[in-house]
């Protein structure tokens, strides 16, 4: 069994060598372990420092593009390499990679897909009291949204198995914490969790500027992924709102009319009920013709997967 552990990088050539260092170097029932460090744009030494502290790859971008995107790159790649299991670590020292073993059993027994480590950031000291609550607002949030019990949503300590690399695609280009949880839920992945340990780091997060422009991406994402894999429900909700409201207004109108007979000082009632109407049936029109491209989408995913997978099997042979 293969074993890669992908660190997306960006400006940590003070700590890139001890996060490398810290990665085991036997783990029982894995035969190969290598480490694939993303550098997205660093401007500093960040790569030239993997490089020497034994990174097995180290990829570049020429630009910051984003912690999606290195993720993204750091899982083609791992595909590439043929990976069983794939470790995501943040590369600033936050987590500790001699628990990885701890996070891979659950892929090992084959009893998961997608393993998130689990900092309990609700009681982590160094956490401000507004982050300990957002934190916790969001992962409540996440969990209903996905019907799975995570309570920590944006850990970025995580393993996934094979499945789930080839499986697990990545849309946004801001945090891929959130959507592939929620995708993992949509395409029947197995999802657990495990307790970690969490160090405090000094630098300021790079994800985003503040906790406020940070929930604010965060909803976007979720909006998106939602619209992607779950549109039926969300459309056809939006639309019943609108018809029920543009109904109300057209009954107000009907009542004017026929009971008080007083309907010509009531006409807006009925152009406003007819937009809201009209409104709502086109939404419920959209919401089924984004159910269908959902349903393509889907397939050209699952060819993808199997595409993946014939490619590596075809390079494993030879």
């Amino acid at each position: 069994m293969k074993l890669i552990v992908q660190i997306p990088c960006y400006n940590e050539e003070s700590s890139i060598a001890d996060v490398l260092m810290a990665v085991p170097k036997q783990i029982d029932g894995i035969k190969t372990i290598e480490t694939v460090v993303i550098d997205d744009g660093s401007t500093d030494g960040s790569a030239q420092v993997a490089r020497d502290a034994g990174a097995t790859y180290v990829l570049q971008h020429h630009q910051n593009l984003g912690l999606a995107t290195a993720f993204t790159s750091g899982m083609k790649k791992c595909r590439e390499l043929g990976a069983d299991i794939v470790v995501n670590i943040d590369a600033d020292g936050q987590y500790n990679a001699a628990e990885i073993p701890i996070l891979i059993a659950p892929i090992r027994e084959k009893s998961a897909d997608l393993v998130i480590g689990n900092r309990r950031p609700d009681k982590l000291e160094h956490f401000s009291l507004s982050k300990r609550f957002m934190q916790k607002l969001g992962s409540r949030i996440v969990s209903s949204l996905s019907r799975l019990n995570i309570p920590d949503t944006t850990s970025g300590f995580r393993a996934y198995s094979r499945e789930a690399l080839y499986r697990l695609t990545i849309e946004t280009n801001f945090s891929h914490s959130l959507e592939t949880i929620l995708q993992a839920h949509q395409k029947k992945l197995v999802v657990c969790s495990v307790p970690i340990s969490a160090a405090h780091t000094q630098r300021q997060s790079r994800l985003a500027k503040s906790s406020y422009h940070f929930v604010c991406r965060s909803i976007v994402t979720i909006l998106r992924v939602i619209t992607y894999y779950r549109p039926l429900p969300l459309y056809w909700g939006l639309g019943g709102v609108l018809i029920l409201v543009g109904s109300s207004s057209f009954l107000r109108f009907l009542w004017f009319y026929f009971v008080s007979q007083d309907g010509e000082g009531h006409i807006q009632s009925l152009v406003i009920g007819g937009s809201f109407i009209a409104i709502g049936f086109t939404t419920l029109l959209f919401g089924t013709l984004a159910d269908q491209t959902n349903k393509n989408r889907r397939i050209l995913e699952d060819i993808s997967a199997r595409l993946h997978i014939l490619e590596n099997h075809i390079k494993s042979k030879k």
